[in-house]
């Protein structure tokens, strides 16, 4: 199953394109460590699910506020410098967390260092899906991001268990140093890069006001129902589902009496699912985009909700976290593809920077989820996420039924 899907993913023929993704990988891998890091320090220092919405509202408010300058950008300029810019700054940004952890400052220091690390990753992301198709031709566009995918997993996979298990023995400024090491290899692979020169022509296109650019991209879009139906649907998969990775180490702790490894371990086990997904996807493009859509976000509530549901029961909650790992990633890959195949390449930063700014629903509801379990218990506010997530997804098929015959 493997070998075919890499036999038919013809993006690995490029060798900036291989180069990317093996820096990527180690990038990607670091973040997860990251994540995982920062979500057990918080919560073991407050023991408040109110405080974990909060760090996850530092991490993904910025996209809120700077998501569609970084699209901008990815349009105007060079994209590989942009990212060499980005990386930079996530590197400086991550040693100073590693000292305010050491130094033993005010949590409150802690969540303004996540802010300003995660302005540099608000624009690493738009830029670096939309440099994919710097590196590839479109023909192959499809494949290179079902790889890109399979790489975050794998990476996803492998980062909060090793975090989870570092975590048992290193302290945490170490810890710190070590991920930062990660924007070290990928700026080392984009250095190698060569960018062909039809790219380049439309990175350099002229340029016009940052007004203009907005106004043009957004009417592009109101022109284009599958792109307005895909940023529908992603409302209540993000805002209710995918926050359980922020809510994970309170439903670890309080409901099944787990520590940082069964926590990294859990979250490792929905990558496997994540990971099985994308080679499904990577082995023939999605037919039918949109009922792949509905039924991946449906499935993903209801797996959700099932793994709170039965918590006591370690081997179910297992396969419950595989499958929401599967079904969470079939969403989030197909909506990817169907967009940008639909989006041509001199609005593409922009049209993606509005795409992946449903990353910043996420502490918008691990907020709303937080203040949920502070008030009715972690069951509740799991039980909240995932029913949320099945019956709001209905609610808006029932008003877009377009969306299902796409």
């Amino acid at each position: 199953m493997i070998k075919a899907a890499f036999n038919q993913a013809h993006a690995l023929k490029s060798k900036s394109f291989r180069q990317f993704m093996l820096g990527s990988f180690f990038v990607r891998t670091t973040d997860w460590m990251d994540l995982t890091l920062l979500n057990w320090l918080v919560y073991q220092w407050t023991q408040s699910p109110v405080a974990l919405g909060v760090l996850n509202a530092c991490r993904l408010m910025p996209i809120f506020i700077f998501g569609l300058q970084a699209g901008v950008l990815a349009d105007r300029y060079d994209r590989k410098k942009v990212l060499l810019i980005s990386y930079a700054g996530i590197f400086i940004s991550t040693l100073l967390l590693a000292y305010f952890v050491f130094a033993d400052f005010s949590i409150l220091w802690l969540y303004a260092v996540v802010f300003g690390r995660s302005l540099f990753m608000t624009i690493e992301v738009p830029v670096r899906n939309a440099f994919l198709a710097d590196l590839v031709n479109g023909e192959q566009l499809p494949n290179a991001i079902s790889i890109q995918t399979l790489i975050i997993n794998v990476a996803r996979m492998i980062g909060p268990a090793l975090a989870g298990w570092l975590l048992l023995h290193m302290n945490a400024p170490d810890l710190f140093i070590l991920i930062a090491l990660g924007t070290i290899v990928v700026t080392l692979a984009l250095n190698g890069m060569k960018v062909t020169e039809k790219k380049k022509c439309v990175i350099e296109r002229s340029v016009t006001s940052q007004k203009t650019e907005l106004k043009e991209t957004f009417q592009y879009i109101k022109e284009n129902h599958l792109i307005v139906s895909i940023l529908l649907i992603a409302v209540a998969p993000m805002i209710f589902g995918f926050p359980y990775t922020t809510m994970l180490p309170l439903f670890v702790e309080e409901l099944m009496d787990m520590g940082p490894d069964g926590f990294g371990l859990l979250l490792s086990v929905s990558s496997v699912g994540a990971i099985i997904a994308t080679l499904v996807l990577s082995m023939k493009p999605p037919r039918h985009q949109g009922k792949i859509l509905v039924f991946s976000a449906l499935g993903f509530g209801l797996f959700l909700g099932f793994f709170i549901m039965f918590n006591g029961n370690y081997l179910l909650s297992i396969l419950l976290m595989l499958s929401v790992g599967f079904t969470s990633q079939l969403y989030r890959t197909t909506s990817r593809i169907t967009l940008q195949m639909q989006v041509a390449d001199q609005l593409r930063g922009r049209v993606l920077s509005i795409a992946l700014m449903d990353r910043a629903y996420i502490p918008l509801g691990a907020l709303i989820i937080g203040f949920v379990a502070a008030e009715f218990g972690a069951l509740a506010a799991g039980l909240f996420m995932g029913f949320g997530c099945f019956i709001t997804t209905l609610l808006i098929v029932w008003k877009r039924p377009d969306l299902w015959h796409t």
